[in-house]
């Protein structure tokens, strides 16, 4: 038996031991490690000299470039009170109209809104959600406290002063104004048509529909930050302050019928629109929202104008769209594009619907499944739209025979009505693009005079009524009905050195 080998010689194998060996029982000692493993024999070990010199003899990487040194810039000089002299002074008129509002230490509540119709669907159409919130003010105003609130048409809601409930939930049903005040036996109705000796119009009950209204707290906002924003000291609250504000002016235009877009009204008013052919019409209206100025709160209105789809008769505004002269020449493909979406009343029972569709045949061919009464049973007849309205309803048809039906009922359930029986409902937006004479027709029928301008400004502004808004009266809100007076100079023409 050989003795153990001293530490740092080799063995016999080649290998080679490092560390101290205890001399009593030929162990290493408890403080040194084990030795390696050996090597593979293809593999190379690096020695670090060489890497060393390997990354000596690699050139070093280019420094980064240097950014380039901003320009300092400085304030431009002002005269000392902070207005120039030079000019003539001149007393100038700004569409600004001042703004006083009494110190409150109220608060705006601002609650999310979350539309469902009763199977939890969410509620997705626009513009139902103003008639769904005030049919619910009306319903339940002795739990909201009896108070006035500014909805802004989508998820949001403001209140002055909290409502009793900070999560709230209500049941709200609302009939159908898209189906109801129908006759009844009307093409895809739900009765049949009165018997051959009833000949009285029988009117289908309304369709109600139901919708769940949640009404969650979200945040305040206090009405002391519209103060702020008079002493022009602009802060986070002072715009949602002035945003709840804007909100009022909104909901109060859509209580007066008028069409919104974005802060822009347009009232029904046929002197103010302006024919641009091809069936589409300019409507002037006026812009108004609450700015914070240098010299305090304004009211700020200006005139607008956007483009609507000319009122009257459906056949009508085709011919008009498509420029041709008699019905026979209407594209109806074009005209399903161009129809689809708008909201039609039809005669003789004024109902307002809105198109979906049209008919795949004409009014003389298309037919539909009308229940009549006879006695104590009810039979199942086909008929076409054409008999049904000049037999049983006796109405005279005098072109719509040969024509498609426009469709205003549902997918599953149709609802035909010839032609010539509907007419557009105004203040419905065209959203197409515009021809280069229809545009050039616009701007120069917009152009407007500064008297022309001032008094169409403060005729909005007294139509307005803002005076007698609850909303805008528990703010403590009072807008003078002047013009602001602002001073100007007028400056030399500038002359050229020779």
């Amino acid at each position: 038996r050989e003795g153990p080998t001293p530490a740092g010689e080799d063995r016999r194998d080649g290998t080679r031991i490092a560390g101290r060996m205890d001399p009593h029982d030929g162990e290493p000692a408890a403080d040194e490690l084990p030795p390696p493993p050996p090597l593979p024999p293809n593999v190379v070990p690096i020695i670090a000299e060489d890497a060393a010199a390997a990354s000596e003899s690699e050139p070093p990487p280019p420094p980064p470039p240097s950014k380039p040194a901003k320009p300092r810039r400085h304030i431009m000089a002002r005269p000392p009170n902070g207005l120039g002299k030079k000019g003539q002074p001149i007393q100038l008129l700004a569409n600004h109209y001042k703004v006083s509002v009494k110190p409150s230490e109220e608060f705006f509540n601002h609650y999310y809104v979350n539309l469902k119709y009763e199977d939890d669907t969410p509620v997705d159409s626009k513009g139902i959600g103003r008639k769904v919130l005030d049919k619910l003010q009306h319903t339940y105003h002795s739990e909201l406290a009896d108070k006035d609130f500014a909805y802004d048409g989508e998820k949001s809601l403001f209140t002055i002063g909290a409502l009793p409930q900070i999560n709230n939930e209500f049941i709200v049903v609302l009939e159908d104004i898209g189906s109801g005040k129908t006759a009844a036996g009307s093409p895809g109705g739900n009765n049949g048509s009165p018997g051959g000796g009833d000949q009285k119009r029988v009117r289908r009950p309304y369709q109600a529909k139901t919708f769940k209204v949640e009404l969650n707290f979200a945040a305040t906002i206090p009405m002391a930050a519209i103060g702020h924003a008079i002493r022009g000291q602009e802060s986070e609250h002072s715009l949602e302050a002035l945003r709840v504000l804007d909100i009022i002016l909104r909901q109060h235009s859509a209580k007066q019928g008028c069409l919104l877009v974005r802060q822009s009204f347009f009232h029904n008013n046929p002197s103010s629109f302006v024919d641009l052919g091809g069936g589409v019409m300019g409507c002037r209206g006026f812009h108004s929202s609450f700015r914070g100025t240098q010299s305090g709160l304004s009211l700020n209105i200006d005139v607008s104008t956007t483009m609507i789809v000319k009122p009257g008769p459906v056949i009508d505004f085709l011919l008009a769209n498509q420029k041709v002269d008699h019905p026979d020449k209407i594209d109806w493909q074009k005209a399903k594009r161009a129809l689809k979406n708008l909201r039609i009343k039809t005669t003789p029972a004024n109902s307002e619907f809105k198109i979906v569709g049209l008919s795949e045949r004409n009014c003389n061919e298309q037919m539909f499944p009308l229940r009549r009464r006879n006695g104590d049973t009810t039979e199942t007849v086909e008929i076409t739209v054409y008999d049904y309205f000049v037999k049983n309803r006796g109405i005279e048809l005098r072109y719509s025979g040969n024509l498609p039906c426009i469709n205003a009922g549902r997918p599953k359930r149709p609802t035909y009505f010839p032609v010539e029986l509907c007419t557009l409902v105004p203040l419905q937006r065209y959203t197409k693009a515009l021809s280069t004479m229809q545009r050039t027709s616009l701007v120069e029928k917009s152009r407007q005079k500064p008297h022309e301008r001032m008094s169409t400004l403060n005729d909005a502004l007294k139509r307005s009524n803002y005076d007698a808004d609850p909303m805008l009266k528990a703010c403590g809100i009072q807008i003078a009905q002047n013009f602001t007076q602002i001073e100007g100079r007028v400056l030399p023409a500038p002359k050229v050195s020779q």
